[in-house]
């Protein structure tokens, strides 16, 4: 396409274009038919254009719809792959709260086993009075004894 078309086809477009435009179209078959291709397609996009004060509402569900088929677009990229979804992290999230409630109880059931003292408490005095410096015993025996003789000790 020649610089006078080039320069001038917007205006053509719009219905202003100089006078040496139209005589170059004349003259040239091949720009003439550029342009008749380009008035063609500048018809259609017109015809594209909605009517005044009318604005085209998209179908129920399509905003619904478009935001699912991304989501799902996102999982199927290799970097979706590091976004698993929200299914993902509830199951996560149940499986720490099942973890959770098993551990507890199973601290729960080992702290009772500590409780060696028959009234069912533990605590310094029963420590203490527990153990018997006349009999010999194992030296890791002595470790609770020992823990609450540093534990109550004054200067």
């Amino acid at each position: 396409m020649h610089d006078v078309v080039l320069d001038q086809l917007e205006n053509h477009l719009n219905g202003t274009a100089s006078r040496a435009f139209y005589a170059h179209l004349d003259k040239c078959a091949e720009c003439n038919s550029m342009v008749a291709d380009m008035e063609s397609v500048s018809y259609l996009i017109r015809e594209l254009r909605p009517e005044p004060r009318t604005t085209p509402e998209p179908a129920l569900g399509f905003y619904s719809r478009v935001a699912g088929t991304i989501i799902e677009r996102r999982q199927k990229e290799a970097w979706g792959l590091l976004s698993p979804g929200r299914a993902f992290f509830r199951r996560v999230a149940f499986a720490s709260l099942l973890l959770l409630a098993g551990l507890g109880s199973f601290l729960v059931s080992r702290e009772s086993s500590f409780a060696t003292d028959p009234n069912g408490g533990v605590d310094a005095a029963s420590i203490m009075a527990q153990h018997d410096p006349s009999v010999s015993h194992a030296p890791g025996e002595d470790r609770d004894r020992m823990l609450v003789t540093l534990a109550t000790w004054h200067e």
